[in-house]
């Protein structure tokens, strides 16, 4: 029900060409609780670094899902942050509007991600005019690196994690 692999990847396209340097990950310090889960690399996809967590109820069912992708940017290459945005917001849009669900998602902002300028977007999801689901995507770029923190949830838990997840974007190290 959450989804981050079309607008994770919608970012690596953008992003046209990847250099091909494995850099260092950046690091994030995931809430307390958390099963950080261990994400396969894409030999087909270089300089490309994934993390993910997911906070699951007392029943074991996935409740929110916070992911933080970072891209090698070719040296040179002038990355349209907004434009990237607002690709990737489309296509949760449109994921989520494939699975019967509405989304309607605030105007793009600046934000902060770790010490980078970045933009973000918050989509709320509705299913027959109830409010199911919250989506926050959060992107940034250095001189040679792209950042995308995603963070989905049901609705409930996406509010009551807000501490938690202004904890996690505090303590990233880009």
């Amino acid at each position: 029900m959450i989804r981050f692999c079309k607008s994770t990847w919608v970012l690596i396209f953008l992003l046209s060409g990847v250099a091909s340097a494995q850099a260092d990950a950046p690091v994030v310090t995931w809430p307390k609780g958390w099963e950080v889960e261990a994400v396969p690399q894409d030999d087909a996809k270089p300089g490309v670094s994934r993390q993910r967590a997911v906070k699951v109820d007392q029943g074991g069912t996935p409740v929110m899902v916070m992911e933080l992708t970072m891209t090698q940017v070719e040296s040179g290459h002038q990355v349209n942050l907004e434009g990237v945005l607002l690709e990737m917001r489309k296509s949760v849009q449109k994921d989520f509007f494939q699975g019967g669900y509405q989304s309607v998602c605030n105007k793009i902002h600046p934000a902060t991600l770790s010490r980078l300028s970045g933009l973000e977007t918050t989509c709320t999801i509705t299913q027959n005019g109830r409010h199911v689901l919250s989506q926050t995507l959060v992107a940034a770029v250095d001189a040679d690196k792209a950042y995308v923190l995603s963070y989905a949830g049901q609705a409930e838990a996406y509010k009551a994690s807000e501490d938690e997840i202004a904890a996690a974007r505090n303590s990233l190290k880009l």
